[in-house]
């Protein structure tokens, strides 16, 4: 366990730092464009590593193996979720953004009562939900700063959220036993090619600045694939239940560093809907009590 915390803080900045980029980004480029130059310049690096460890032949036979699943899930946990939340930053600070997407844990509780009859639906679990139900409401605030915008970019966060969310339970019934980085690298060459066609379609007639293109280029090898390394290395040395505490930290590390690096103001109201939405996800997804399973679907913001 000597190694787990600073493995696990890494994976935070890390992660908490492609709210930043984000927003850094979709200041000149437009969400879809943004996005999906992120998933083609992570895909090829991490279709590479496969072909590394397993072979040509055996690479692109394992993933042909899925085509369908990762078609759904480039849709579902890639493509759709990335542009929401990149659109959401365009109406709400970063730090908001993070907040929002902590309610992944939420909606994989909420529909784990429906679709996992055997999990136990305690009291104690569904007061959990609620609570962290109740911090989104208050993260969107009655008077929102950005007015009915806010109000909008923070529901679209919400909403990829539960694709995440929708996500992980589709993965966890159909492809339990596929290969992490196999399923990676599959999800996530096809959601480029998916979102590829908007992005080129919305793209800039000029060559956006340096901070833009550096933004993107970080989201690709930190956020994408570093992090997916990391989060694989976290599953395989502590397991699945231990590496899922970094949502905890992501909301932190990006308001940090969207106060320090790009003057975002934290209020109080987002205080409260963090708190509640941590409290609430520690209740309804059990984490307080820890077990050893596997979990096969990272949600990189």
């Amino acid at each position: 366990m000597r190694g787990y915390i600073p493995l696990l803080l890494v994976l935070a900045a890390i992660w908490g730092s492609s709210f930043m980029f984000i927003k850094v980004a979709v200041d000149e480029l437009a969400p879809t464009t943004t996005m999906a130059a992120r998933l083609v310049l992570a895909a090829v690096p991490l279709v590479g590593l496969l072909i590394v460890r397993h072979g040509w032949h055996k690479a692109w036979s394992e993933m042909g193996k899925i085509t369908k699943p990762a078609i759904v899930l480039g849709g579902v946990n890639t493509a759709l979720p990335f542009t929401l939340i990149a659109w959401g930053e365009t109406k709400v600070d970063s730090g908001v953004a993070a907040i929002a997407n902590a309610s992944v844990p939420i909606f994989v509780a909420a529909l784990a009562i429906h679709f996992r009859p055997a999990e136990k639906s305690t009291g104690l679990r569904l007061f959990g939900i609620m609570l962290g139900l109740a911090g989104v409401a208050i993260l969107a605030g009655f008077r929102p700063e950005g007015g009915w915008w806010g109000v909008a970019g923070t529901m679209a966060v919400v909403v990829a959220s539960f694709a995440y969310a929708t996500g992980t339970m589709y993965t966890q019934t159909l492809l339990i036993e596929t290969e992490n980085l196999v399923l990676a690298a599959a999800s996530i060459m096809w959601g480029a090619i998916l979102l590829l066609p908007f992005g080129l379609l919305q793209a800039p007639s000029e060559l956006p600045g340096w901070k833009a293109v550096g933004s993107v280029a970080a989201l690709a090898i930190l956020g994408t694939v570093i992090g997916q390394l990391l989060f694989f290395r976290l599953i395989f040395s502590y397991g699945s239940a231990r590496a899922a505490l970094v949502v905890y930290l992501l909301p932190v590390t990006a308001l940090f560093y969207g106060a320090l690096l790009l003057d975002e103001t934290i209020k109080v109201q987002a205080i409260v809907g963090l708190a509640l939405i941590l409290v609430g996800t520690a209740l309804g997804s059990g984490v307080l009590h820890l077990r050893r399973r596997r979990e096969v679907v990272a949600t990189a913001p």
